[in-house]
C-alpha cells in the first residue's frame, strides 16, 4: 500500500516501501500551464529535503522542483523529458519526476495529506 503526500512547494510524494515516487501536483502544473520543457538531475544524486532538483518550464513561466522527502535518486522518468506535455496530462501518475530511496517512513513527516493540501492550495492560489 502506498501512502500520498503533499509539500508546500506543490510537490507531491508516493512511498511504497522505501522507494519514494515524486512529481509536481496537479495544482501545480495547472497554474504552470503548458509545459514545454522539463530538466531532470541525474541519477544516484544525494538530495536534502526542500533541495532544488529540477526544473520545469512552460509557456509562461520556468519554475524550480524541490525535494519533498530527502535520499538518494534511484530513477528517473526520461519520458516526460522526451513528452513534457506528460506532466501535464498526468501530472499525478505518468508525469512523475523521479524515484527517491528514502531512509524510513519518517521521510513524510510534516508532509501534508490530501484533504489538507487542498485546503492549502486553495488558499494559496
Amino acid at each position: 500500500m502506498s501512502t500520498v503526500r503533499y509539500s508546500e512547494d506543490h510537490e507531491w510524494v508516493r512511498l511504497d516501501g522505501d522507494i519514494a515516487t515524486v512529481g509536481i501536483t496537479n495544482h501545480a502544473q495547472e497554474q504552470l500551464g503548458d509545459i514545454v520543457y522539463v530538466e531532470l538531475p541525474e541519477a544516484g544524486r544525494t538530495l536534502e529535503r526542500g533541495e532544488e532538483f529540477a526544473v520545469v518550464e512552460s509557456v509562461k513561466a520556468a519554475s524550480e522542483v524541490y525535494a519533498p522527502v530527502a535520499g538518494e535518486i534511484v530513477e528517473l522518468n526520461e519520458a516526460i523529458v522526451e513528452d513534457p506535455s506528460l506532466v501535464n496530462a498526468s501530472a499525478d501518475k505518468d508525469g512523475w519526476f523521479v524515484k527517491i530511496k528514502v531512509a524510513g517512513p519518517e521521510a513524510l513527516e510534516g508532509l501534508m495529506d490530501e484533504a489538507a493540501y487542498k485546503a492549502f492550495a486553495e488558499e494559496n492560489g
